[in-house]
C-alpha cells in the first residue's frame, strides 16, 4: 500500500463505528477534563494547585517566552515550569493509556517527543512578529510589523510541523503514532472550554442588560442564518459531502477550532477534515483582523457598540476576535476624542467578547442536536432503520456532557458565592485553560502526523477555501452587520467622567 493509500485509510478508520475502545476512550476525555476541572476549583480554597503550568507569552526575547501561570510560582523559572508540565502530563496520559490497553512504555516515549515539538510550536507562533496584533502591542515590543497571527498562529505552525514530518520523515511519523491521539486531545480541551467560557460569561455579566439581551437574540439570529446559508453552499454550490459541509458550517458559523472539532466529533468525521476547516478560519481571521476593524472606525465611529458586536459577529476565532474588538475600540475611541467626545474604555471590547462568548456557548448545544440529527437521520445503522435511543447514546460524544458539566458548574459557582470567592475563579479557570491550550496544540500536531499532505489537497483544500472565501465575504460579514446594527444602533457607552 503505498503512503498516501495508508494515509487515506487512517483517516477513514477514523470514521467507522465507536467500538468499546473508543467509547473508552471517549469517557476518558471527561474524566481527564473534569479532573483538570476540578484541580483548578482547589484555588478556592487557598491552595494553588495547577499554579505551575507553564504559558507562552508574546515575546521578543527567549527568556521571557515561558513562565508558570501563576505568580506564585515564578520562583520555578519559565524551563522548568515546561518540565514540571511535562511530566504532570507523562503521568496522567499514560495512566489514560493504561487504561485504553495500549503500549504504555511506547505510548510515554512517543509522547515525549510529540510535546515538546507541539509546544515549540507553540512558543514559535508566539513571537511577536507573529502575534502582536494591536498598535500597543507593537509599541510595548517596540517593533514595526506584525503577521497580526495572534498566538493561535501556533496552531498552524503545529499543523505544518506534524505535516513535514509525517510527508517528508515518515519513519519517524510511524514511530510517534503511539501518542499520535488527536480525538482524545480534543476531547479534554473541550471539556475544559466549558468551565473557562461559564466564567467568561459570568465575568461580563456586569454589563448593561440590554446590551446582554441585544447580543443574545443577535447571535441566535445570526448563528441559525449562517449555518444553514453556509451548509447550503458547501452542498449544493460546490458538491461537499456532508461529512464536510457541516464542520465547515459550524466553524464559520460559532468559532472556527472549537465548534468545527466538536461538530466533526459529534459526526464521526474524519479528523482533517475539522483541522483543514480550523485552520482555514484562523487565515481568513488574520484577514479580518487587518480590514474590518478599519472599515468599522471609517463608517461606524459613531456607532460604537455596532462595531464592537460586529467584531463579534464577523471574525470567527476568539483570539481574534477579541483582538478585532480591541483594535476597533482604540480606532474608535481615538476618534470620537478627536470630535470631542470621550467614551468610557472597555465597553466596545466588551460587547465583541460578550457576543463571541455566547456564540461560543452554542458549541455544545450544537454537537448535541448535530449527533442526534446524525445517527437518527442521516447515518442510520440496521439496514436504514432509524437509530433506537440505545445507539444514539452509544454514539453521542460523551465529551459533550464533559462540556455541559464544567459550564453549569462554572456558571453556578461564579453566581451563587460570596464575592470575594467568585473573584477567584477567573484565575483558577485561566490555570485549567492553559491546558486546553496545550491539548489544542497536542490535537494540530497529531493530525499533521497522521495526514498525508497529498491526499488532504485531493480531499479538496482548494474548495474548501473557496467554500469559504465566498460565504465569509460574500454573506457573513455583511449579514453580521445588519444584524449589529439592528440590536445595537443607537446604544452608545457611558461617557468618561
Amino acid at each position: 500500500m503505498s503512503q498516501e493509500n495508508a494515509t487515506k485509510s487512517n483517516l477513514q478508520s477514523s470514521a467507522a463505528p465507536l467500538t468499546s475502545a473508543a467509547l473508552t476512550e471517549d469517557w476518558l476525555a471527561v474524566v481527564i477534563g473534569l479532573a483538570l476541572f476540578a484541580l483548578a476549583l482547589i484555588a478556592l480554597t487557598g491552595v494553588d494547585a495547577l499554579g505551575w503550568v507553564v504559558v507562552a507569552s508574546v515575546w521578543t526575547s527567549p527568556d521571557s517566552a515561558l513562565g508558570p501561570i501563576s505568580k506564585a510560582y515564578a520562583w520555578l523559572g519559565g524551563f522548568n515550569s515546561f518540565v514540571l508540565t511535562y511530566l504532570f502530563l507523562l503521568a496522567v496520559l499514560s495512566a489514560g493509556a493504561a487504561t485504553l490497553k495500549a503500549d504504555v512504555r511506547r505510548f510515554a516515549v512517543a509522547f515525549t517527543v510529540v510535546f515538546w515539538i507541539a509546544y515549540a510550536s507553540w512558543v514559535i507562533g508566539s513571537y511577536a512578529h507573529f502575534a502582536a496584533v494591536t498598535p500597543a502591542d507593537l509599541k510595548k515590543f517596540d517593533i514595526h510589523w506584525s503577521l497580526k497571527l495572534t498566538n493561535e498562529g501556533g496552531y498552524l505552525i503545529a499543523l505544518i510541523a506534524g505535516l513535514i514530518i509525517a510527508n517528508f520523515i515518515p519513519r519517524l511519523a510511524e514511530w510517534l503514532k503511539p501518542a499520535v491521539r488527536p480525538e482524545l486531545y480534543v476531547k479534554i480541551a473541550i471539556v475544559i472550554l466549558g468551565g473557562f467560557l461559564a466564567v467568561t460569561v459570568a465575568s461580563r455579566l456586569n454589563l448593561a442588560t440590554s446590551v446582554l439581551l441585544r447580543g443574545t437574540a443577535a447571535i441566535i439570529e445570526a448563528y441559525l442564518i449562517y449555518w444553514a446559508v453556509v451548509y447550503f453552499i458547501a452542498r449544493q454550490w460546490f458538491g461537499f459531502s456532508r461529512e464536510w459541509a457541516a464542520p465547515l458550517a459550524s466553524g464559520i458559523s460559532i468559532c472556527g477550532v472549537a465548534a468545527a472539532i466538536a461538530t466533526g466529533g459529534a459526526i464521526r468525521a474524519r479528523p482533517a477534515v475539522a483541522v483543514l476547516v480550523s485552520s482555514l478560519v484562523v487565515i481568513f481571521a488574520v484577514v479580518e483582523v487587518l480590514i474590518l476593524p478599519f472599515l468599522a472606525d471609517a463608517f461606524l465611529s459613531h456607532e460604537p457598540l455596532v462595531a464592537g458586536a460586529w467584531m463579534g459577529l464577523a471574525i470567527k476565532t476568539d483570539g481574534a476576535a477579541v483582538a478585532g474588538g480591541g483594535i476597533t475600540e482604540s480606532l474608535i475611541l481615538a476618534h470620537a476624542a478627536s470630535e470631542g467626545v470621550r467614551y468610557q474604555p472597555g465597553w466596545i471590547l466588551g460587547t465583541s467578547a460578550t457576543v463571541k462568548v455566547f456564540i461560543d456557548i452554542f458549541i455544545g448545544i450544537w454537537a448535541f442536536i448535530l449527533s442526534y440529527i446524525w445517527t437518527n437521520h442521516i447515518n442510520v445503522t440496521n439496514d436504514g432503520d432509524k437509530a433506537k435511543l440505545a445507539e444514539i447514546w452509544l454514539r453521542f460524544p460523551k465529551f459533550v456532557i464533559g462540556f455541559v458539566l464544567t459550564f453549569a458548574i462554572g456558571l453556578y459557582l461564579s453566581l451563587s458565592m460570596p464575592a470575594e470567592l467568585a473573584a477567584k475563579l477567573p484565575a483558577a479557570m485561566g490555570q485549567a485553560n492553559a491546558f486546553r491550550v496545550i491539548f489544542f496544540i497536542l490535537t494540530f500536531f497529531s493530525i499533521g502526523l497522521s495526514s498525508n499532505f497529498k491526499a488532504l489537497w485531493q480531499d479538496g483544500f482548494l474548495k474548501l477555501a473557496a467554500v469559504y472565501l465566498v460565504s465569509l465575504f460574500g454573506f457573513v460579514i455583511w449579514v453580521g452587520l445588519l444584524i449589529s446594527w439592528l440590536f445595537f444602533a443607537g446604544v452608545r457607552p457611558p461617557l468618561a467622567a
